[in-house]
């Protein structure tokens, strides 16, 4: 006991003694030496900071002895990054930021030293979820399909899954809260599942991630980084509502956060409802209406050496299955048959901070609830889909046909080893425990449980201002466990099943400085992907894909090799990139029609064969001076997906090419603080390459518009917005939609108009 007490003492001891440690300086502009307000002044991997006030000065105050990065970004000025050296007392950086056109950079935080974008080895992604609000798109996953090499495979509106480069489902790791996000991602039919509500930004790792995140990342990861908890000793708060004119949506929400010197909380709260979405001709898709509720929590802890957060979230929605343009109607109730799902994410992230390294402990817990109710009685008259509907109504919450609970544990251990000259090194143990139960009379994989266990190290080494390499291996086993269903010798028997899956994964990467502007980048990286439990154990018909699947217990581990390139140059007015990928697949696990049929209902099965993926993407932003305030933007993006044979690969997307011209003005004085515009031309090209169960898909273009801004009204911050999709009301099916067998169209022409009041 008395060891104990002398242990905490130190510890305590310890905390005081650095909680004397500060950081003060001054910021300014470097044309006119004159000092700059509202400048954000952060150390990323203590996730700690402050704001500059009206004569350019900060102080950060309780800071760990060490080397941090520290980074300090204001709108209109190249943003500075820099690694400093906090010693015991007070410390000082004064900090001179250039005017630049050049758009603000962000931390990256999925990759694992955060770094800046140009600073990183690896090529990620980067969007706010403010700026792809602005583009109207009805759900999260929508406005992430508007990122170059990023797509979306759909059912309706409301359910869609992230494809980066012509991989999706398993193949493709979410992030949120810091932790992989499990809710049944193998259904096709099932969606994302996270509101953007209290979502800051989305980044996009595209192409192998296995060393970082272990199985299901071979084809890359969306990381997506919660809202942060407000500076400290302030209160900021916020309402926004956001109408759909299309699918008559009404989104709305509301949200505060408040923070003191070491305790900070914050609570956000958010809805979604929308009817049927209408097509490009005018009639209304049935049952594609959908309704979500969602709530987000925040509890945070800083020290001097020691942070802690929990993050809670609570998804609750109810996704009607279309099937079919039929009655029209504009209820909001979701008909049969459709999704009831409840998704709970409860995160903790820990940070202790030593002199000079840092420990990163990352625990989580996601329970997924998956209902699916189904019309068995299903008839063609409108008079009897009135009745139905009443009955639905009536009956309220029936029998479930499909109930599944998925809960799934995660921790993820980093140790960010101490700085060794120009090497930083991170270590980690990552892993998952899972288990699924079925409650419903139908099932589409069996009860199982699911074990992985990963161990990594990964260095990043700065060799001189030009030069910069990133090293890693890592090694994962990944144990199912699942369970009998059925009578032996009986229809629709599933056997026992117990696999073990093992594979090592390395990465190397090199980025170039050729000049100030011109940045090259080369990554070589393995990835893998267990088989799931669908393609292991199917048997039986699959209501969302109307097809009856059989699985293949005897599947091996997909591997891949994927070969990145990457060249970019910017200056103050114009930016340029081109990437390259060439993506080999060992195993790849595809399904495919046998000819036969049971039950009236044509048989898949489950196979493996090796693959090829290539492509690549290239774009340009042109903001020419002295107009600083015009941009015009274009990007293409091209992948071609094909199996060993020569056969295409399915559900890989069409080329697409888009141009944007927007403007931006910025007013500090006065009742508009900034305004901004666009008009797109998005064009997709014909999909002529297609799998055997696949049709060909003509090409099209969508016209997209909008405009809005920050203004000042009764002392409060508002900012307004109004966009246009498809303003020519163009008819047309997308390669991805699975809606396409039915010939059913994707969304006309939609008006979103958005408000939100900061308050």
């Amino acid at each position: 006991m008395r060891n104990v007490i002398l242990s905490m003492l130190c510890i305590l001891t310890y905390i005081s003694v650095n909680s004397q440690n500060t950081l003060s300086g001054k910021i300014i502009n470097k044309e006119n030496q004159e000092g700059l307000e509202q400048v954000s002044i952060y150390f990323p991997q203590m996730e700690k900071g402050g704001i500059t006030d009206s004569d350019g000065r900060y102080k950060i105050e309780a800071l760990p002895t060490g080397t941090y990065k520290i980074v300090a970004s204001y709108i209109g000025f190249q943003t500075f990054s820099s690694n400093i050296t906090i010693v015991k007392g007070s410390n000082t950086l004064e900090i001179s930021l250039l005017p630049s056109a050049i758009e603000m950079e962000e931390v990256i935080v999925s990759t694992p030293f955060h770094k800046l974008q140009r600073e990183n080895v690896m090529k990620v992604e980067f969007a706010k979820i403010s700026a792809l609000k602005t583009q109207g798109a009805p759900t999260l996953v929508e406005g992430i399909g508007t990122i170059p090499g990023v797509d979306v495979v759909s059912t309706g509106v409301g359910i869609g899954k992230p494809v980066i480069r012509g991989l999706t489902s398993n193949r493709v790791l979410v992030y949120t809260q810091g932790i992989r996000l499990e809710n049944q991602q193998f259904g096709a039919e099932h969606g994302l599942g996270v509101n953007e509500a209290g979502i800051e930004s989305v980044e996009v790792i595209k192409g192998p991630a296995s060393l970082l995140y272990g199985s299901d990342a071979m084809g890359g990861v969306l990381y997506l980084n919660p809202e942060k908890f407000a500076v400290p000793n302030s209160t900021e708060g916020d309402i926004n509502l956001n109408y759909n004119s299309n699918t008559q949506g009404i989104s709305s929400g509301a949200g505060i956060r408040t923070s003191g010197e070491r305790f900070k909380y914050l609570l956000r709260l958010a809805t979604n409802n929308h009817v049927d979405y209408l097509g490009g001709d005018g009639n209304r898709v049935t049952n594609s209406r959908f309704n979500e509720k969602d709530l987000k929590a925040g509890l945070g802890y800083q020290a001097t050496s020691f942070k802690s957060e929990f993050r809670y979230n609570y998804n609750q929605s109810n996704i009607g299955i279309p099937e079919e343009v039929g009655l029209q109607t504009t209820s909001r109730t979701p008909d049969l048959p459709y999704q009831k799902l409840d998704n709970h994410i409860l995160s903790s992230n820990t940070k202790i901070f030593f002199n000079n390294s840092n420990l990163d402990i990352t625990l989580g817990y996601i329970g997924n609830n998956r209902k699916e109710f189904e019309d068995h009685h299903h008839e063609e008259d409108e008079e009897d889909h009135e009745e139905e509907e009443e009955d639905h109504e009536e009956e309220g919450d029936e029998e479930a046909a499909l109930d599944m609970k998925l809960n799934t544990f995660n921790y993820n251990l980093l140790y960010h080893l101490p700085k060794s000259g120009k090497f930083e090194t991170v270590v980690g143990l990552q892993g998952i425990y899972q288990t699924n139960k079925n409650f419903g009379e139908e099932i589409l994989i069996p009860d199982a449980t699911t074990q992985d266990m990963g161990f990594l190290g990964t260095t990043h080494f700065h060799l001189n201002q030009n030069n910069d390499f990133q090293v890693g291996l890592r090694y994962d086993h990944r144990q199912i466990d699942s369970e009998a269903y059925g009578i032996s010798g009986e229809e629709g028997y599933i056997a026992p099943l117990k696999r073990n899956f093992n594979s090592i994964n390395g990465a190397f990467g090199y980025k170039n400085n050729f000049s100030e502007q011109f940045t090259g980048r080369i990554n070589v990286a393995t990835g893998f992907r267990a088989p799931n439990l669908a393609e292991l154990t199917s048997y039986g018909t699959h209501e969302g894909t109307n097809r009856f699947e059989i699985g293949n217990s005897d599947l091996k581990n997909e591997q891949n090799l994927q070969v990145d390139l990457s060249l970019e140059f910017q200056n103050e007015h114009y930016e340029f990139f081109i990437n390259g990928f060439h993506n080999s697949i060992r195993d790849y696990i595809f399904i495919a029609p046998s000819g036969t049929f049971m039950d009236e209902t044509p048989v898949y099965n489950y196979l493996q064969q090796d693959a090829t993926l290539y492509g690549g993407e290239i774009g340009f932003h042109l903001h020419p001076h002295p107009y600083d305030w015009l941009h015009i933007e274009s990007s293409y993006q091209t992948v071609f997906g094909e199996l060993q044979t020569g056969d295409p690969l399915p559900l890989i997307p069409a080329n697409k090419l888009t141009n944007t011209l927007r403007v931006e003005f910025n007013n500090a004085q006065g009742w508009l603080l900034s305004s901004n515009a666009f008009v797109s031309l998005n064009t997709t090209f014909k999909q002529g390459k297609v799998s055997t169960f696949e049709t060909v898909t003509p090409g099209y273009s969508l016209l997209n518009a909008g405009l809005g801004g920050d203004i000042k009204f009764l002392k409060k911050s508002m900012n307004i917005t109004l966009s246009a999709n498809n303003l020519l009301d163009k008819k047309y099916i997308a390669h991805l939609s699975r809606l396409k067998s039915e010939g059913i169209l994707n969304m006309g022409r939609s008006v979103v108009v958005g408000l939100n009041i900061l308050l």
